[in-house]
């Protein structure tokens, strides 16, 4: 009897290539030695984390995934991830502006197939330029998927929008941004368009200021985006197809990641302090309990995104970019299963770690402080609200089947 050959696995299930691998062990080195030693200052003064993303920049890793025939690295999200995951360990802030700024860099190297776009990528390269998502509104009720304002087409040939984002993450540190829109005046709420505005063609009134409880270095205040420009910077892709295909499953993935980062150093310094503990008792203290206790949710989280990274990479690799995978209603579940776990996980396991590590965990000054883990860890629930998506998710339950079952 002939051997059963079984088929390569993809390349994003196998190990990183030696170049990949190579730009991880980098942002790992970054996330140690700046990002780090940085991230009090940040989280203390509510700034940005400039010292991380010019590293970043330096290392050409802001257009990491421009692809390679276009001059860029090609970095896959199980890369990306691995990034934002090292980043998360040592500063959230710095995480999330880098998974936010990958999740637009997605869409426009995904859907701005125009030469104009082509030609911005080319530029990004060469500039590493910050991007910022301009996709809350306000009066839309925190739906991504509604806009009230239209773009609207100028005697000139130009066009106009005027957006009141109510949370626009580091704004004033970004060099462009990606708008959502209403197509035009006579276009339903949820026919969408995605524009790119370069700042300059921006006019920016400042809405409140951001004084948060975690994600502090984010900087994410509202502004009234004014922005003026040419047609073709409406990026030619429909919004649906944008959210679903990419915008979605990028900011799940990689927003997880930077928590599944929060949560690995949470649980760090809750071993460390088991550890020392037992040192100095000379027996095994009854933290340890927890402690194997919150391993285990630690590991379960860790499984669940990066088998979600590997899976998108799998998707994507499908002759039409994964779009009919992408666009079901078996995908739009599981990824916001993989949103509400995650987010609910990185508070989950941060708490767990406070409750080992206890007053020492709870000051600020300790070297087993869970403070600014936990502080951090309750965005999560609030990026793209937990009740919308069990709402929507809810909704979706009513036709959804489950294999498994």
């Amino acid at each position: 009897m002939n051997a059963i050959v079984k088929p390569a696995p993809p390349a994003s299930y196998a190990s990183l290539n030696e170049a990949a691998s190579a730009r991880v062990e980098r942002v790992r080195q970054i996330a140690r030695e700046v990002a780090g030693p940085a991230a009090e200052s940040v989280d203390r003064d509510s700034r940005f984390p400039h010292e991380a993303i010019d590293a970043l920049k330096a290392e050409r890793l802001l257009a990491a995934h421009v692809p390679e025939h276009l001059g860029g690295l090609g970095a896959a999200i199980v890369e990306l991830g691995q990034m934002c995951e090292a980043l998360g360990q040592r500063c959230a802030s710095a995480a999330m502006v880098f998974a936010m700024h990958q999740v637009q860099v997605a869409c426009l190297v995904r859907h701005g197939s125009t030469p104009f776009f082509q030609s911005y990528l080319d530029e990004m390269l060469c500039d590493q330029r910050l991007i910022a998502s301009v996709t809350s509104e306000a009066g839309v009720g925190g739906s991504v998927r509604t806009s009230i304002c239209p773009i609207e087409t100028l005697a000139d040939g130009s066009c106009h929008v005027r957006k009141e984002g109510t949370v626009v993450s580091y704004g004033d540190a970004a060099d462009d941004f990606l708008i959502t829109v209403r197509r035009n005046a006579e276009s339903v709420a949820g026919d969408q368009a995605m524009v790119l505005a370069r700042k300059p063609q921006c006019e920016m009134q400042l809405v409140g200021t951001w004084d948060a409880m975690g994600m502090r270095g984010t900087c994410s205040p509202g502004y009234v985006i004014s922005a003026r420009f040419g047609p073709e910077q409406i990026v030619p892709a429909p919004f649906a197809d944008i959210n679903a295909h990419t915008m979605v499953p990028w900011a799940h993935i990689l927003w997880s990641s930077a928590w599944l980062g929060i949560a690995t150093d949470a649980v760090a310094r809750a071993r460390t302090f088991v550890r020392d503990t037992g040192r100095k008792l000379g027996s095994t203290p009854p933290t340890a309990t927890r402690l194997s206790d919150v391993s285990t949710q630690l590991q379960l989280m860790r499984v669940h995104v990066h088998e979600w990274a590997r899976r998108y990479d799998t998707i994507t690799a499908a002759p039409d970019g994964g779009a009919q995978e992408l666009s079901s209603v078996a995908s739009a579940v599981q990824l916001n299963h993989l949103k509400l776990a995650s987010s609910e996980l990185v508070a989950d396991i941060c708490t767990q770690a406070l409750r080992i590590t206890g007053t020492t965990g709870y000051r600020n000054d300790s070297p087993y402080s869970i403070a600014r883990h936990l502080r951090d860890a309750h965005s999560a629930a609030l990026m793209i609200g937990n009740e919308r998506i069990h709402a929507a998710n809810g909704a979706l339950h009513m036709v959804y089947r489950d294999d498994a079952l």
